[in-house]
């Protein structure tokens, strides 16, 4: 089950065996989530995509792509919610009789109703900011963005280099990752 779900159902989470992945539950407690990550680079928490999709609809009505593209940047590329936790969030949003989904260009566009306007108006004060980076993300380097930087610069090279070039790009990938490792298992021994 998606987590985000669970602060969906109005009667509160999902009771049960929850499944990570295919492989089932990870051993040694709660897995990551598909799409999150663990530690640093943790995606926003729970209960913030309902937040982030009233912030942006109260702006103006989008599309569920739209809403996905638009949190995107705000988070700077730290989340991406999946079409899974978007779309959702909209028909729950619309049971709720904050958000209408009218049919525009073939796709489902979704507005604040006057009865969500004034929802994002009286609890927008208490939502923390689903866009800002984490206290634990703002300290040292922006390692999402310089491993965006570095996932760019692979992907140019695999569309340009000669096959020698991608045989060292691969020493270099491969030793990079080793050096990634190394770092931590060097950090935590110090």
């Amino acid at each position: 089950m998606n987590p985000d779900m669970n602060d969906m159902n109005p009667q509160g989470p999902r009771r049960g065996r929850r499944h990570e992945g295919r492989g089932g539950p990870r051993r040694g407690g709660e897995g990551h989530r598909h799409g999150g990550g663990r530690g640093r680079g943790r995606r926003a928490q729970r209960g913030d995509v309902r937040a982030a999709v009233l912030t942006l609809l109260a702006e103006e009505p989008m599309h569920g792509y739209q809403l996905m593209q638009t949190i995107a940047e705000r988070s700077e590329g730290r989340w991406t919610p999946s079409p899974g936790a978007i779309y959702p969030t909209l028909a729950v949003l619309s049971d709720e009789g904050l958000v209408t989904l009218a049919e525009s260009d073939g796709r489902k566009l979704a507005s604040l109703t006057p009865t969500g306007v004034q929802h994002v108006e009286e609890s927008r004060a208490t939502w923390p900011n689903p866009f800002q980076r984490d206290a634990a993300d703002a300290a040292g380097p922006d390692l999402h963005a310089l491993t965006r930087d570095l996932a760019e610069a692979v992907r140019h090279a695999a569309r340009t280099a000669s096959d020698a070039q991608r045989e060292r790009l691969a020493e270099v990938l491969t030793s990079a990752r080793r050096d990634v490792y190394r770092a931590l298992v060097d950090e935590t021994e110090a």
